[in-house]
């Protein structure tokens, strides 16, 4: 016989397997010898077949994923359209899989059909006996779902757990035992297949994936490198199941549920199933496809529900770090707090490391195609849940699409992909003419496409603290001089406060931490004394115009019109490829930037002991500092006016034209964020 109870207080002379829904414990299938006829004569609490409203009321303290619902006719009326069975119907086997674990209150087993005269003989279907109240809710809930999805029954088989019918044992003291029983489609949910060892190749086999299956995604061939292998992987299960929760959708259903352990990949038709639906919820209280505000604010909280946990199941997909509990709840901490997600990159990159025993392949998958997956990342975790993505523009996403696919990109995607190559870049350099003038092209490019010209946008983005990348000035390093005191410099960063919602002042304050280096060891040991500079100064944000000047060689004079720098962008917009999307249609002499006024600035500085104590130490550290860092962040005056602001990106100009480009930063080094 085969059972599997997930509860506190397990049957005598059974198997007690706990927490089988969030850790693998054995990859073989569990075996027991107790006869089902014991568990069938064990006293339960139940509820009264004649009525589901019992059992909505007593489960109206449960979350949204416990939603109650009130039914008010009989379980025969209700349950006409699927089969119900007998336990003589069934051949009980001795073994459950593993990846079948349900909660407290259920107890699992496995049968084959054995009636001759039903279309399912010889079929193995997973029967699911239901102790508890709001257990039985779940029951009943998923044969009214699927009452309400017959019409396209095929659609429900291919991404749905197939709910065949249900048994109605009596027992003793007026109490009722439903058992569920519902479609088999393997042994592992995906939550153990991605706990395997060799989970790639196994789910490979498992999908059978031929030329065929991948052109589905947009791909071409198969194999290839794993980092290939496993992005074409993520993108096949995140459109199968991104189809089957917009199936739930369509029906106005939201599933409420989506987590790992309730998805299962069938090796026979190759579909994710979500699960048997016993939590889908109505997006309208009333049964009615109601147009009124409550209805649609309902209908987008529930969706936006949805997304979010498509969000985390495509972050466990693609970074296996974040299986680990602990890793999980920083990352999901981080989303508590209402940080930005469009920020997740640098925030991963300090909790993930360059060490990661998984290598650095899911950082790799997401930064491919300009940070695609990044983008598609943020907008299914987005804080707000109004600009959460749909299921429909998730499928069109590049990060989900294939390299046949011809996927034309919006301008945020096109904004979300400058940044994320000037990032790269930077993270590459080596201080070469090519990639500086590379760099330079990007910045430009993102200042032409700034989503927000207008101040109030400004002084809603602006605050935060931001990194500074790159700043196209002259760049001094240690390499080829021999300076009184070497100094290394590590992050700079900026923080912006707006000191009152009424007023249009802000704050600036910048923060650059080094180290001095002492004895002629430095180029093997950067262990030195360290130290941090601060400076502060106070800014009024008016609206402005950035001018493009142009030198005429005959006249040395200036006048107003695009650079020779500049001319290559113009040339760049008349193309084809850029043409539709360019704000304009020829190129200005001038584009809208933030204008910034300073006012008076504050220096300091720190210095760890013995450096302290000498005042030319401390004068020969401030002048080693000045030299290396741009003069805009030492003297914050200098900065003249803003150029491209958003979520994640920040472009700052100074007075001799130089650009600073800054990142959003959430994380210091000392670990706090």
């Amino acid at each position: 016989m085969a059972l599997c109870r997930t509860g506190p207080n397990p049957i005598p002379g059974s198997y007690s397997a706990q927490n089988l829904s969030t850790k693998l414990i054995v990859p073989a299938l569990l075996r027991f010898t107790r006869q089902f006829s014991n568990l069938v004569r064990r006293k339960r609490k139940g509820v009264c077949c004649s009525s589901l409203r019992n059992a909505a009321s007593a489960s109206s303290k449960e979350s949204l994923e416990d939603a109650p619902t009130t039914l008010s006719v009989c379980l025969e009326e209700e349950t006409d359209h699927v089969i119900q069975f007998k336990m003589s119907d069934f051949k009980i086997l001795d073994t459950v899989s593993v990846g079948l674990g349900g909660r407290p209150d259920e107890v699992i087993f496995e049968g084959m059909v054995k009636d001759s005269g039903s279309s399912l003989c010889n079929t193995r279907v997973v029967l699911r006996q239901l102790s508890s109240a709001q257990a039985q809710r779940r029951g009943k809930r998923a044969i009214e779902v699927l009452k309400k999805l017959v019409r396209r029954k095929l659609l429900y088989h291919s991404y749905s757990m197939q709910v065949h019918g249900y048994i109605s044992l009596p027992a003793s003291d007026a109490s009722g035992s439903f058992i569920l029983v519902h479609g088999y489609h393997g042994s592992f949910s995906l939550r153990h297949w991605l706990q395997q060892s060799d989970w790639l190749p196994t789910l490979e086999a498992t999908l059978a994936l031929d030329e065929e299956s991948v052109r589905k995604v947009g791909e071409d061939f198969t194999g290839g490198p794993a980092v290939s292998r496993q992005l074409r992987l993520v993108r096949i299960l995140m459109r199968d199941l991104l189809i089957g929760v917009n199936y739930l959708h369509s029906h106005g259903l939201a599933h409420t549920e989506l987590r790992l352990e309730n998805v299962h990949i069938s090796p026979i038709d190759r579909h994710i199933k979500v699960g048997i639906l016993g939590n889908a919820a109505d997006f309208y209280k009333d049964g009615s496809n109601g147009s009124s505000l409550d209805n649609l604010d309902r209908r987008q909280m529930m969706i936006a529900f949805d997304m979010r946990c498509m969000g985390f199941i495509m972050a466990k997909m693609v970074m296996r770090e974040l299986m680990d509990p602990l890793i999980f709840a920083k990352f999901k901490s981080f989303l508590t707090k209402g940080y930005d997600p469009s920020c997740l990159r640098e925030f991963i990159l300090e909790i993930l490391g360059r060490s990661s025993p998984y290598g650095n392949a899911g950082l790799q998958i997401l930064d491919r195609n300009w940070g695609a997956g990044w983008h598609l990342l943020s907008l299914l975790l987005a804080t707000k849940p109004s600009q959460r993505i749909s299921c429909l523009d998730a499928l069109r996403h590049p990060f989900l699409c294939g390299p046949r696919w011809r996927v034309v990109p919006s301008m945020d995607i096109i904004r979300w992909g400058l940044g994320s190559t000037a990032m790269r870049i930077r993270e590459k350099y080596i201080y070469r003419q090519p990639q500086q003038s590379r760099l330079a092209h990007f910045i430009d490019l993102m200042e032409m496409l700034n989503p927000h010209p207008q101040p109030r946008n400004w002084l809603e983005l602006l605050p935060g603290k931001w990194r500074l990348l790159y700043s196209t000035g002259k760049h001094v390093g240690l390499t080829l001089r021999q300076p009184p005191l070497r100094v290394l410099v590590s992050d700079v960063h900026l923080t912006v406060t707006r000191e009152s919602k009424l007023k249009d002042n802000l704050s600036f304050g910048s923060d650059i931490g080094f180290s001095v280096m002492i004895g002629q060891d430095w180029p093997h040991d950067k262990a030195g004394k360290s130290g941090r500079l601060q400076v502060n100064s106070l800014f009024t944000l008016r609206s402005g115009r950035r001018l493009y000047l142009k030198q005429d060689k005959t006249t040395e004079k200036f006048f107003f019109g695009p650079s020779s720098n500049v001319e290559a962008l113009a040339q760049k917009f008349k193309g084809k490829k850029w043409r539709k999307i360019v704000p304009f249609k020829e190129f200005p002499s001038s584009l809208p930037a933030a204008k910034l006024a300073s006012g008076d600035i504050d220096v300091r500085m720190n210095l760890d002991d013995p450096l302290n104590r000498n005042v030319d130490t401390a004068r020969n550290v401030l002048q080693e500092l000045r030299t290396q860092i741009p003069p805009e962040i030492f003297d914050l005056s200098r900065l003249v006016c803003g150029t491209y602001v958003d979520s994640r990106m920040l472009v700052l100009r100074g007075v001799n034209g130089s650009a600073l480009l800054f990142t959003r930063s959430f994380v210091d080094r000392n670990g706090s964020s």
